[in-house]
């Protein structure tokens, strides 16, 4: 059997290097800029909220968060130091955010399971089995399957889950996850293999 994760990574959004534009959006409001910071916002607000979305599964949380998220990082952008790059910056504000945020509500959530059949927008992602096509047997298993990869996600503590959807949904590196969660990379991979065998062992029925 083959126990490779089937989870379809997103397209890559991460590049090696911001744009210029975007660099200079970043300088104007480390200065103070507010309509820089409003643009730089623009930019990322998309990205920020679907990283946050698909840590809590819940768009009023997702939401309040990613607004959170910014206005922590408009009153923080003076101490950005260029270490790493602003994107990996500010997910690190959003991830930390959100984390303490999970912690203190005290619940597991899930995600949506059609980012696990490689739709990360999650408008379309489900499509093709909500067709006429599928028939009901197909229907029965899918849900089957949606309840069973809950079941193990469920299981999963707040930092595994974060880089699952890091690592398979937004498709960040294994570097760019360690300097967001502050960890080595040999921890992502150590935590992110962990959290695979978990789903693994809960999906091994379904996985061929």
């Amino acid at each position: 059997m083959d126990t490779s994760f089937n989870g379809k990574t997103s397209e890559r959004l991460v590049q090696t290097s911001e744009s210029t534009d975007i660099n200079s959006l970043v300088d104007r409001a480390i200065c103070g800029n507010f309509e820089a910071f409003d643009q730089i916002m623009v930019h990322y607000r998309e990205r920020m909220y679907g990283v946050i979305y698909n840590m809590t599964l819940n768009h009023s949380d997702a939401a309040d968060l990613t607004q959170e998220t910014f206005v922590k990082a408009f009153r923080s952008i003076s101490k950005f130091r260029k270490k790493s790059s602003f994107f990996t910056w500010l997910y690190r504000i959003g991830v930390n955010l959100t984390l303490t945020f999970l912690k203190r509500k005290r619940k597991r959530k899930l995600f949506s399971f059609e980012h696990f059949l490689g739709n990360s927008g999650g408008n379309d992602g489900n499509a093709e089995f909500t067709s006429k096509e599928v028939t009901s047997d197909k229907f029965t298993l899918l849900n089957e399957l949606h309840e069973k990869l809950n079941e193990a996600l469920s299981k999963l503590s707040d930092k595994h889950r974060t880089i699952v959807v890091l690592y398979e949904i937004d498709g960040l590196s294994h570097k760019e996850i360690s300097q967001i969660m502050k960890c080595t990379e040999g921890t992502v991979r150590s935590r992110l293999h962990y959290a695979k065998l978990q789903l693994q062992s809960t999906l091994s029925d379904y996985v061929r």
